[in-house]
């Protein structure tokens, strides 16, 4: 027997890695030994890695959330290359592979049209300029992507109710973002006042409710035309809330996606965007899309004019998942530049075909005595079933909806939209004249109790709107 010598006793822990049974037999000798022991702190192989992409990160922007400014950084880090090739393609001798890049997600051609169209249809005391226009899919993916950008996890927007119920899935699902309803009433108080007014001092009492619960409100968001309630907004009252959001330093978002379709030329609609000054450019956020105006909503085409570069830069880099084909970008531009077809033909079909079936819808209303709101906007009428619910419950809203339902006629009931009072129903009448007759008549039906639904209606009295231009 002999003793071994002393460097033999130590533990194989210092290997520089692992190793089989079989390797460890034939190589883990006295070399391999020597040279464990010459490098004792030598440190394993990395044989994996958890990233943190944001390690480098840092943001310079006060209008931005923590995501926001993530997202943006993302987009500055990565395409920083592609951006000095598009800058100055012609002195560069390479050229970049075709990528799903922000850049060519919406190229500088489309949204110069954009801004063109926005220009003239929202009469703004400037052109508007193309680098302030943001092109996605649809203004859901605007609502989404701006939600997430500008507010934290759990923060809120202000929004008056009822509103568009989508939108918190927009930007509830999506950004996590919550909705503090401002809670809006049919009773009229005085002269100057109508049903479900939004004033200041109402937007003041529910940002002052959501602070006193602790909840942060980053931004308000305003419907103009109105939906469900078809109302707008006077340039005075949009200026009152724009100074407002101001004071508290909140972002407002500004959906205008029926614009195009005020029917009643007396009702005078003003876009924000034709304000002589906002407020708070930098924290002024228009949406505007084809889905209403145009009835394309399956083509998904939203815009979003701001002049906040760095979110216009953070909503844009998220058209990696909200982007438009090459398809729907050609035929968008040659939409949006034909100013004579929209001018001379469709809108103005399209405002007469819309006229004349709210005529009918609400002839069709007063005569079953049931009171309504509509100013000449939109596709829809606010209709006060209120009287059809002896208890005046949500529990009973519901059953006549149900029984709506029953009869083969779908209207949407006022707590889809967050309405306080229940009673309340949304009716859209942009339809086909024969559609709308069969529609009200089983609306009549549900509401004097009958149970038969009328295989074959009366011959309807509204007519469709002559072709003007065949």
């Amino acid at each position: 027997m002999f003793a071994l010598p002393e460097k033999e006793s130590r533990a194989p822990s210092t290997c520089p890695g692992p190793a089989s049974t079989q390797d460890l037999d034939s190589n883990c000798g006295d070399g391999l030994e020597r040279e464990c022991s010459r490098k004792p702190d030598q440190k394993l192989p990395e044989l994996y890695g958890v990233g943190d992409p944001t390690a480098g990160f840092s943001s310079n922007s006060s209008h931005l959330s923590s995501r926001g400014g993530i997202i943006k950084w993302f987009w500055d880090s990565a395409e920083a290359g592609y951006r000095t090739y598009h800058m100055d393609e012609a002195s560069l001798t390479w050229a970049p592979v075709r990528t799903n890049s922000a850049l060519t997600c919406c190229p500088r051609g489309l949204r110069e049209e954009v801004a063109r169209f926005l220009s003239f249809y929202c009469k703004s005391p400037a052109p508007l300029q193309a680098e302030n226009v943001v092109v996605l899919n649809g203004c859901a993916s605007v609502f989404s992507a701006l939600a997430t950008v500008l507010c934290e996890v759990g923060e809120a927007f202000l929004i008056p109710a009822p509103y568009y119920g989508a939108i918190t899935q927009h930007v509830c699902l999506y950004g996590n973002v919550r909705l503090v309803s401002v809670y809006l009433d049919s009773e009229v108080t005085g002269p100057d006042t109508r049903p479900f007014q939004l004033t200041v001092e109402k937007l003041e009492m529910a940002l002052q409710g959501a602070n006193s619960q602790g909840i942060k409100v980053k931004g308000l968001i305003l419907i103009n035309p109105q939906n469900p309630l078809g109302d707008i907004y006077s340039p005075a009252e949009l200026q009152n809330f724009l100074e407002f959001a101001k004071r508290h330093e909140l972002h407002v978002m500004v959906d205008e996606v029926y614009m195009l379709s005020v029917f009643e030329e007396s009702v005078g609609y003003r876009s924000v965007l034709s304000l002589e000054r906002l407020p708070d450019p930098q924290r002024t956020h228009v949406m505007w899309a084809t889905s209403k105006d145009f009835g394309m909503s399956g083509l998904r085409f939203g815009t979003l004019y701001t002049e906040n570069r760095d979110v216009a830069t953070a909503v844009a880099s998220l058209c990696r998942y909200h982007g438009l084909s090459g398809l729907v970008q050609h035929q968008m531009a040659q939409l949006l530049r034909d100013r004579d077809w929209i001018n001379q033909v469709y809108l103005p079909e399209n405002h007469a075909r819309l006229k004349a079936a709210h005529t009918y819808v609400a002839g069709e209303l007063r005569a079953l005595g049931i009171p309504f709101l509509s100013r000449g906007a939109g596709f829809f009428i606010w209709a006060d079933l209120r009287k059809y619910l002896p208890e005046g419950s949500f529990e009973e809203e519901r059953r006549l909806w149900r029984r709506f339902l029953d009869h083969k006629v779908l209207v949407s009931f006022g707590k889809a939209f967050e309405c306080k009072e229940p009673g309340w129903f949304r009716l859209v009448f942009s339809d086909k004249a024969h559609r709308l007759c069969l529609g009200m008549q089983r609306v009549r039906q549900v509401l004097e109790g009958k149970s038969q639904v009328a295989e074959d209606p009366p011959a309807c009295q509204t007519q469709e709107p002559r072709d003007r231009h065949r």
